[in-house]
Parts: C-alpha cells; structure tokens; sequence
C-alpha cells in the first residue's frame, strides 16, 4: 500500500523556521522525482520545489528560491522541505507528491498545515 505521509507543519511567527517530512512507503521511492506543493486557502495548488531521484537536479518556485531547501534520504525513503525566514504569505496546506518514474504512477500525501502569523 502506497503511503505519503507529511508531518513537521504548525504555527509560526514571521521570520521563523520549519522542516517538514514527507515518509514514503509502497513504492519505488529512490526512482521517483518528489516535489513539494503548496495550496493558500482560495487560490490553486502550486509547485514549490522537485528534486530528481539521485538529487543532482533541483528546481525552486521563485517565490521561495533562497528560502527553502529540498532534499531527500532514499535509503530512509523520506523527503524533507527545510524553510526559512517564513512569510505570511507561504502560509498554505503543503503535500508531498511522488512520480514513480518506474511505474508511471503518481501519489500525493494528505498535506500538514503552516500557519506564519504573528
């Protein structure tokens, strides 16, 4: 069965920091590209940042570039988001999301609340 399951959200002032985890299991995760989303209240879904299988290739949203960090431990299956200096604005539900690139498929987690508020 596959799983995704994100955890590390919460309350935090501006300026502040969080790391959210995102565990893996039921799939290839070590083949798959894992990327980050985030969706504000309102708006649409929105990428944040992917990092290929072996972690040589990164990509960030403009909007969080120098910010945030994405990386991942394929032996431990488990992807991390490392934020820094927090915005109201990145305020929003984050969900994992895995391309399993060797069956094609697609999974999303169940998402973990940020809140940055003072």
């Amino acid at each position: 069965q596959v799983q995704l399951v994100e955890s590390g959200g919460g309350l935090v002032q501006p300026g502040g920091s969080l790391r959210l985890s995102c565990a893996a299991s039921g799939f290839t995760f070590r083949r798959s590209i894992m990327k980050w989303y985030r969706q504000a209240p309102d708006k649409e879904r929105e990428l944040v940042a992917f990092i290929t299988p072996s972690g040589s290739n990164i990509f960030y949203a403009d909007s969080v570039k120098g910010r945030f960090t994405i990386s991942r431990d394929n032996a431990e299956g488990t992807m991390y988001l490392q934020m820094n200096n927090l915005k109201p604005e990145d305020t929003a539900v984050y969900y994992c999301n895995a391309a399993d690139l060797y069956s094609s498929n697609d999974y999303w987690g169940q998402g973990t609340q940020v809140a940055v508020s003072s």
